[in-house]
């Protein structure tokens, strides 16, 4: 399992981790993950230092409220607001933040390999996100995998500030992660080339890398999309085809 969901012990920083791709390993979301950490930003992490991986229970995402149609997303943060009313203390939730809207577009328009599965069999291509399941011939795949030709181009999904450019993380080869809002980030994984660098702004469209078969067995593109660190089926933000 490329991507497992732990959510106890610790890891031990190595030299070249960043928390964003840490986060991303564990399947956490990176602000969390500080938080419960007491790393404040810019977030700098050294060799040695222990992160804590167990989620607080006192650990709460975003209320995000999915549209269904189009290709955005918008949603809202709320928090709890404690008034008098009539002598009594009364609590009402209270939006405070409005998540940007996110227009999303294929990475690349090539033939789809493996489809987003966390239930049943999605194909047989050996990518990062996908882990075999406890059932023979089951794969878990936690995004898509698009084909095309070695050096095609790979473009940003959206608007967004790359947090992580390299080879990391075990499973994903040469690897560049978006971060589009609080809510969502998006990953390119397996590239031969990576254009772009840490800390980058990008504007969506931009050509961030070239397809690879970096730590895959052929050439392709794995795409995630993840929402509060756990990734979601990028079929449903993505425009129709």
């Amino acid at each position: 399992n490329f991507n497992p969901p732990v959510y106890f012990g610790q890891h031990v920083v190595r030299k070249g981790d960043t928390l964003y791709a840490i986060a991303w390993r564990y399947g956490r979301e990176m602000k969390e993950l500080a938080r419960e950490n007491g790393i404040k930003s810019p977030y700098v992490i050294v060799p040695g230092q222990k992160i804590n991986l167990e989620r607080r229970k006192n650990s709460q995402k975003s209320n995000l409220k999915i549209s269904k149609s189009g290709s955005k997303r918008r949603g809202n943060v709320t928090e709890r607001k404690e008034t008098m009313q009539n002598g009594k203390n009364v609590t009402r939730d209270k939006k405070t933040k409005h998540i940007k809207n996110i227009n999303w577009q294929w990475p690349h328009l090539g033939p789809i390999l493996a489809m987003y599965s966390i239930k049943g069999s999605v194909g047989t291509s050996r990518s990062s996100g996908m882990s075999k399941g406890k059932s023979a011939g089951t794969t878990l795949n936690k995004g898509v995998d698009i084909t095309g030709n070695l050096g095609s181009p790979i473009y940003a999904a959206a608007d967004g500030e790359v947090v992580y450019a390299g080879n990391g993380l075990l499973g994903y080869g040469n690897l560049v992660i978006i971060n589009h809002n609080e809510t969502y980030l998006s990953a390119y994984a397996h590239n031969q080339r990576i254009l772009v660098k840490e800390g980058q702004k990008i504007i969506k469209g931009r050509k961030i890398a070239e397809m690879g078969s970096s730590d895959s067995k052929q050439v392709m593109l794995h795409f995630e999309i993840r929402r509060n660190g756990e990734p979601v089926d990028p079929m449903k933000y993505l425009p129709a085809r």
